[in-house]
């Protein structure tokens, strides 16, 4: 089966991306307008970049309307973002985020979810989040016009908070993390309960 994506419109193509690139892992971005109103909002199209300097990325689609999320047009008022890392005892938590709120309703206080104060960065961070990387907007690259075309917000990672509870010996450990990652439909996928290790050559 060939899949012509130069003959597909972006509603067809969609499904097909979504659904061949996985796990994809969440990134749930906590921002601030510039009239002080918070935002927090999932997005599996989410990726570390580079070490130096220490940048990540993640993508707003625009919506079937061609309109840009909020999370994308509060980092273009204030340019931080909190990255928060979803575990999977915050799944239900998470997916109520990704409800399509008014503009300026905060998914904090809609879903009565706990913040911390960041260290470096204006907007909250999740309390109960394991790991939240506070960064500085580098730079959003715009992919394509209209419905579904992409907003990639690169941000420099400035600091992280991260949990006593998912540390071993020093370092993360993946079962303590227990993330979970995105798959096509209302699939996810739990990554502490199908755990391999494979050594890489050297």
């Amino acid at each position: 089966m060939l899949v012509d994506f130069q003959k597909l419109p972006p509603r067809d193509s969609y499904p097909w991306l979504i659904n061949a690139i996985n796990p994809r892992p969440i990134a749930w971005v906590s921002t601030i307008s510039a009239d002080g109103r918070t935002n927090l909002a999932p997005f599996s199209f989410f990726q570390g970049i580079c070490a130096n300097p220490p940048t990540l990325m993640f993508t707003g689609a625009n919506d079937r309307t061609g309109k840009k999320k909020d999370s994308v047009v509060n980092v273009e008022q204030v340019p931080e973002f909190v990255v928060n890392i979803v575990p999977y005892a915050l799944r239900e938590t998470m997916n109520l985020t990704s409800a399509p709120l008014p503009h300026g309703e905060s998914e904090f206080e809609k879903f009565d979810i706990a913040t911390a104060p960041s260290a470096l960065v204006k907007p909250p961070r999740v309390a109960a989040s394991p790991v939240s990387f506070e960064c500085r907007l580098d730079r959003i690259v715009r992919i394509g016009e209209g419905p579904l075309a992409g907003n990639v917000v690169f941000g420099t990672v400035l600091c992280a908070h991260v949990s006593e509870a998912v540390i071993t010996d020093g370092a993360l450990d993946p079962r303590k993390l227990d993330t979970i990652g995105r798959m096509g439909g209302n699939y996810y996928t739990r990554s502490a309960t199908d755990l391999f290790e494979i050594k890489r050559p050297t």
